[in-house]
């Protein structure tokens, strides 16, 4: 895979303005050498202990003759399914490390019941579960532990053979009683930027990716990204990405390009620059999406490649991306601190994730549910005052901004209910606007920063189900529906509050087969 960039139209003169001031200011150096006053007094705090994703070398050294040797045993003991509990950055780059070196890596990034019981219940017998997160306390990553734990007690599986744990030091997870091995990750790097430290390299690892070429590739480029000059490729993108006027970001993989890369890439730039009421709303899409054909004026498409197209539109605004996976890791990375530097924000901190967190333990906390403003057969209404739910659609896309955005939050099972994402197109084709769409809970730890922390330009539509088949936390008060339904209903309020005042839309569904079918009737 080559490693290329090339701008068009719009996004060619944002480079062409901005790339002096960056190369005057250093900013690249300054990055590479961990220089927190990069992004103003206001941030220097937060980014005086989140850089050292910029040289994680070393540590990879270290740490990867661990992880295969830790592998090689599991192979021995025939232990060769590997399932990452995880969410976030936690989830999302060990996604794409998997997918593109094609290996199997289950990922358990939910709390829907039915998605959870698929896995547990699942080959138990070589199985072995990698539990991510670098708090330590991340209530979905504990409740999956719990059940997976209970999951191997019952089948007569000591579950400290089974379980290893990655997260920072001295977490509430940093403990090696009752697990097979705990990996610490630096604690100097956010999430969403660790890719290629602990996060990313063991589940990865232990499925079998080949993660020292993954860090080699990376290390490849280490020298150009710290250059103030003209051929520093992620100051290109970073300018383009901040391109005035062009704040929606469309992502898009051409043919087998980095599998799964736009919703790793999501949410690095989703949660980094959505604050303060700006920010660039990434939409992670195929190549034929609606939003391409007739592109608006506030959406920079991105394409990436294998191999860069020899004849481009010259004319049209659009960057045009090729880089092997790990280049490509350290390229947006840098790219998505620059352009929080153009824009004048912060991209380390996420003041508005927790706000979702906390109105969803007040859910459990009381979990009655109001009764629906209305029903459609097995489709149940709240926010609206539609009698019918294709009234009720049309009521929530007549809120449409001219320089909004849809956002589709579908609450249910990512693999038997992947029907739903034919829906992003019918609404970006229907509304001619950009249309995000994201499973939950796991958009919460991406672009759910963007949607409360960035420009009040959405409308919401949140797909809920009943779970008629639930599956108990253990030790825990709640179930898994219960939780999922405190998280989506949590966001939900912190979305339309006198805060945010975000038009929201929830739809339960009843019947989920038969509400699915219904919703896509009545959206198209």
């Amino acid at each position: 895979m080559e490693l290329g960039l090339v701008t068009t139209g719009a996004a060619l003169a944002s480079v062409d303005q901005l790339l002096p001031k960056l190369i005057e200011e250093k900013i690249a150096s300054r990055i590479t050498a961990k220089d927190s006053t990069v992004w103003g007094p206001d941030a220097e705090a937060e980014s005086s202990i989140r850089l050292g994703w910029v040289n994680p070398f070393d540590a990879a050294a270290k740490l990867i003759p661990e992880i295969l040797a830790l592998r090689e045993e599991l192979v021995k003991e025939n232990l060769t399914r590997i399932v990452l509990c995880g969410m976030g950055g936690s989830s999302l780059a060990p996604e794409v490390i998997a997918a593109n070196d094609e290996i199997e890596l289950v990922i358990c990034d939910t709390t829907d019941p039915s998605m959870v019981k698929d896995i547990v219940g699942t080959d138990l017998e070589r199985t072995v579960v990698v539990v991510s997160s670098k708090s330590g306390s991340t209530v979905e990553t504990d409740s999956q532990r719990r059940a997976f734990t209970a999951a191997f007690a019952a089948a007569g599986i000591d579950p400290a053979t089974r379980l290893v744990l990655v997260t920072d030091p001295g977490s509430p997870m940093d403990k090696a009683d009752g697990v097979r091995a705990v990996f610490n990750a630096d604690p100097n790097v956010g999430g969403r930027y660790s890719a290629l430290t602990a996060f990313g390299l063991v589940p990865s690892g232990l499925a079998g990716a080949d993660i020292e070429a993954l860090v080699e590739e990376a290390g490849l480029i280490n020298d150009i990204l710290a250059a103030d000059d003209e051929d520093n490729i992620a100051l290109h993108l970073g300018a383009a990405m901040a391109t005035a006027g062009r704040d929606k970001l469309l992502i898009s993989c051409v043919g087998d390009a980095l599998p799964g890369f736009g919703d790793w890439a999501e949410q690095l730039i989703a949660e980094s620059t959505g604050k303060l009421g700006k920010g660039i709303l990434p939409v992670a899409a195929h190549v034929d999406a609606p939003e391409l054909k007739n592109v608006a004026a506030d959406v920079l498409p991105l394409f990436v490649y294998d191999e860069l197209a020899e004849e481009l539109d010259e004319d049209a605004t659009a960057v045009h991306f090729s880089a092997p996976l790990g280049t490509a890791f350290m390229i947006f990375e840098y790219a998505t601190a620059i352009a929080g530097y153009l824009l004048g924000i912060n991209p380390f901190d996420q003041p508005d994730v927790e706000a979702a967190k906390v109105a969803a333990r007040s859910m459990l906390d009381a979990p009655a549910q109001s009764a629906p403003d209305a029903t459609d057969g097995s489709v149940q209404l709240y926010g609206s005052t539609a009698s019918t739910l294709a009234e009720a659609l049309d009521q929530l896309t007549a809120q449409l901004p001219e320089d909004g955005y849809f956002a589709i939050q579908a609450y249910l099972n990512r693999t038997s209910d992947v029907a739903l994402e034919e829906l992003r197109d019918v609404f970006a084709q229907k509304t001619g606007r950009p249309v995000t769409f994201g499973w939950g809970p796991r958009f919460l730890h991406s672009t759910g920063q963007y949607h409360k922390g960035g420009p009040a330009q959405g409308v919401f539509l949140q797909i809920t189900a009943d779970h008629n088949d639930d599956l108990e936390i253990p030790d825990r008060p709640y179930s898994f529906g219960s939780l999922i339904t405190a998280q989506a209903i949590g966001d939900g309020a912190v979305l339309s509050d006198a805060e945010h005042n975000r038009p929201v839309l929830r739809v339960n569904l009843t019947d989920r087969a038969a509400g699915i079918a219904a919703l896509l009737e009545a959206a198209k």
